[in-house]
């Protein structure tokens, strides 16, 4: 029933002011633009000239406010006004309380009878959740763990950062949306602990300079015994570096070596096998002179004249008086005389007589062959 009369009331009043002449005010300054988070106050002024008889807040096109010299014509009970004088003119100021998302638009104020108007544009952001999975959290010491801070329902999306109430040799973080809800974000923190503590997810909305912030208590437990053991044995990076060097370079040592001693090896058998082939050789030429002074020892006892031509029967002969004794005593052991060849040659039985010499170390003996 009373928003009923007040509507009927504001009707009435810019009925009165159509009536009126309001040709010498106007407006000195309007509205400027405003950037809040849902759930706040967003205040827009507007400053007119002395002489005016009605002043309107419309809301994206809609008269949300009405404010005449004497009071306000409220409609809606979160838009209030508040009035100021400064140097004779007027300053309206309207009042947006618990502000939505759906508020979000262009505010403009404007004045009855007069073409003139202002208007500005209000932005809503909205906070939304920022949780850490689980209260308490259990890592273990000296070995690399996840992190996980979530922003959801956040509009824009937030900056996210992290506050590290923990020793820890190392720690990073990086935050990306995430693909199925445009207004929510993740953060992982990736940290090496050394001791129990806290860690503290902070979102920012950079623009308003407001943040919100998640605490976790960190447990650090100390690893298991084989754990321990085999941290206990594994070397640093510099050592193992250290190591593969010198493993690198004992092995070209080695190489060099058996190559040294190899080429020795070889040059010593090349000197041997060439002593042995010396020997050899020499071994082969006293042979080889000893064997040729007993072949010439030899040949001195072989008859070398022996030819079966009629000429070297003739040189055989020549040599009868020589051995004329042997021959005497032969002719006469067989009791025939001795007949010489005849022209062609041959004996006294018609065949072919040859006749060769024997050498001997004593004697020289003439054979003839009948």
């Amino acid at each position: 029933m009373e928003g009923r009369w007040r509507g009927i009331l504001t009707a009435l009043v810019i009925l009165a002011g159509l009536t009126a002449s309001g040709s010498g005010y106007q407006i000195i300054e309007g509205p400027k633009n405003a950037t809040v988070l849902e759930g706040s106050e967003a205040r827009f002024n507007c400053t007119v000239s002395q002489g005016w008889r009605l002043i309107m807040w419309a809301l994206n096109g809609t008269v949300v406010l009405s404010i005449t010299p004497s009071e306000p014509i409220i409609t809606n009970d979160r838009f209030t006004s508040a009035s100021y004088q400064e140097g004779g003119n007027s300053i309206s100021e309207m009042i947006i309380h618990d502000v939505q998302l759906r508020d979000a638009g262009h505010i403009k104020c404007s004045l009855q009878n007069s073409g003139r108007d202002a208007s500005a544009f209000l932005s809503v952001q909205v906070m939304g959740e920022l949780l850490i999975p689980g209260d308490k959290l259990v890592v273990t010491e000296e070995e690399p763990c996840n992190v996980t801070c979530r922003a959801r329902g956040w509009l824009p999306l937030p900056g996210i950062s992290w506050d590290i109430g923990v020793s820890a040799s190392h720690f990073s973080y990086y935050s990306i949306p995430e693909p199925n809800d445009p207004q929510s974000t993740v953060s992982v923190l990736t940290l090496t602990p050394q001791g129990n503590g806290t860690l503290t997810c902070v979102a920012t909305m950079k623009e308003l300079n407001a943040h919100k912030s998640v605490t976790v208590n960190l447990t650090v437990v100390q690893p298991p015994l084989a754990n321990i053991d085999k941290a206990g044995t594994s070397l640093p990076t510099w050592a193992i570096i250290l190591l593969a060097v010198s493993f690198s370079l004992l092995l070209i040592l080695i190489i060099v070596l058996i190559t040294i001693i190899c080429c020795c090896c070889v040059s010593r058998r090349e000197k041997k096998e060439s002593s042995y082939q010396s020997e050899i050789r020499k071994s082969a030429s006293v042979k080889t002179n000893k064997e040729t002074f007993e072949t010439n020892l030899d040949s001195g006892r072989e008859n070398l004249g022996y030819r079966s031509d009629e000429p070297r029967t003739e040189k055989l002969a020549s040599f009868a008086p020589v051995s004329s004794e042997s021959s005497v005593q032969e002719q006469h052991s067989n009791r025939q005389p001795y007949q010489g060849p005849d022209r062609r040659g041959r004996g006294p039985t018609g065949r072919p007589q040859v006749s060769f010499s024997v050498a001997s170390p004593r004697t020289v003996r003439n054979v003839t062959l009948v």
